[in-house]
């Protein structure tokens, strides 16, 4: 069984590697770990030499000769991790920020995902997991063009599952939705919004809102990641997988009752 990680560098997707990897049912699993850079696949190499069944690869998602480059492999389960977030207001973001996040987030994950896809049709054996997020289901002040890149995913992913179940029912597409956990990747897009403050609407405002910002993420944050990659490692263990997985269940619960009652 061969497991193909996007984004694989660091955070969620480094501890999912050790779960996979430790799992007893995960005995005859290949993982296949992409990082963006050569430079990244070396650190993580360094991190996973002690797993002899961990390969690290280069993978750029937005590199169409790297993800030709995947088409020779055997690939039973993707999972789409690879991801860019960039903060601030839709007011401030420049026009082509927000493009390059809708070309890693969206339109590159969709093209790894039609390259494997097929042939998991061919071979009628497969799951393609896709990493979403909560910020796709709550709108967060000044991250919205994350948000909306992952409110993106969510709507693809449940339409390609609905497409491929009219052709098999061997080829499983999953969603997984984690809410805040502390892997730096969310202090990277508050920062974001000190790279507009400049020529910003809100210049007078806005640290009085990042500060805030801040606390909110401080307070719900999680450090231990279990709780996510534990749903993650169902999806891959499980021969009837559910569409979607979210964790921690209290952030899910939160993002219910929100949805729920907002006007």
């Amino acid at each position: 069984m061969n497991i193909l990680i996007t984004g694989a560098r660091s955070g969620i997707a480094c501890d999912l590697i050790e779960k996979i990897v430790k799992n007893n049912k995960c005995k005859n699993y290949n993982v296949y770990a992409s990082t963006k850079t050569i430079e990244q696949k070396e650190a993580l190499e360094d991190a996973m030499n002690k797993y002899d069944n961990v390969s690290c690869i280069k993978l750029d998602i937005t590199n169409e000769k790297d993800i030709n480059n995947i088409n020779n492999m055997d690939i039973d389960i993707l999972i789409c991790n690879a991801a860019i977030c960039v903060g601030g207001s839709i007011l401030d973001v420049p026009i082509d920020k927000i493009k390059e996040n809708y070309e890693v987030n969206v339109f590159s994950t969709i093209r790894l995902i039609q390259v494997v896809a097929r042939k998991m049709i061919e071979k009628n054996s497969g799951k393609i997991i896709v990493i979403g997020s909560l910020a796709g289901l709550l709108p967060f002040n000044f991250i919205g063009v994350y948000a909306s890149t992952k409110s993106a995913i969510y709507m693809i992913t449940r339409i390609l599952s609905n497409e491929i179940k009219l052709l098999t029912d061997k080829v499983h597409v999953i969603l997984i939705e984690p809410g805040l956990y502390h892997t730096g990747f969310n202090q990277i897009m508050i920062e974001d919004n000190y790279n507009y403050l400049d020529n910003s609407v809100f210049k007078d405002k806005l640290n009085k809102f990042v500060v805030k910002e801040k606390l909110i993420f401080d307070l719900l944050e999680k450090n231990d990641t279990s709780s996510i990659t534990n749903k993650i490692m169902e999806a891959i263990i499980s021969n009837k997988p559910k569409f979607i997985y979210r964790a921690p269940i209290t952030q899910v619960a939160s993002a219910k009752i929100y949805n729920l009652f907002k006007s």
